[in-house]
């Protein structure tokens, strides 16, 4: 019933799934209460607000979070191994979006389930990853603390600092796409 929504709450409306972000119960002097919502579409991430009134039914859903084991692309998907049931997984491309750019084989990930439906993969925090190529400093490279464009073994491009060369290993802030460190 829609009375119990609350923050953190997860939904099923319209065949998508979605997480409460907040909500307002609204009292009206004439006319009938409704709460206010704040949605977060858990596949495409958009926020947007929704009515409902008191009473109104809702399906609530449970979502499930397993770690999987990134094996290699496969065609238009993503191949994982589900760790825990040690079942092979493909990962759609329009869930994995620009996180590609880390994937490598063996890199441990949380995948948020719906049934068996991957809705989200939530890479590490930091990787530790091979610099492949780096692209020359430009003119200004006296400069002490310039930085150039390095490129990883997994394909993503990072701002490295100049004294970063291929075969270096670095650390890496995969939500904040940073160099943090040479290790």
């Amino acid at each position: 019933m829609s009375n119990q929504i609350s923050p953190g709450v997860v939904l099923s409306l319209e065949g998508k799934i979605y997480r409460v972000e907040s909500c307002v119960k609204v009292t009206v002097a004439k006319g009938v209460p409704f709460t206010k919502a704040k949605l977060r579409d858990l596949q495409s991430d958009e926020l947007m607000e929704k009515n409902f009134k008191q009473g109104q039914s809702v399906q609530e859903v449970t979502l499930s979070e397993r770690k999987m084991e990134f094996l290699y692309p496969e065609g238009k998907d993503y191949l994982f191994l589900d760790v825990g049931q040690l079942d092979q997984i493909p990962v759609p491309t329009s869930v994995i979006g620009d996180k590609a750019d880390y994937l490598k084989e063996g890199i441990e990930v949380k995948a948020t389930f719906y049934g068996n439906t991957v809705f989200s993969v939530e890479l590490p925090q930091f990787l530790e990853l091979m610099v492949v190529k780096t692209e020359p400093l430009e003119s200004r490279s006296h400069v002490s603390n310039a930085n150039k464009r390095g490129i990883l073994e997994s394909g993503a491009q990072i701002e490295v600092p100049a004294f970063v060369e291929p075969g270096d290993i670095v650390k890496v802030d995969t939500h904040i796409n940073e160099y943090i460190q040479r290790v």
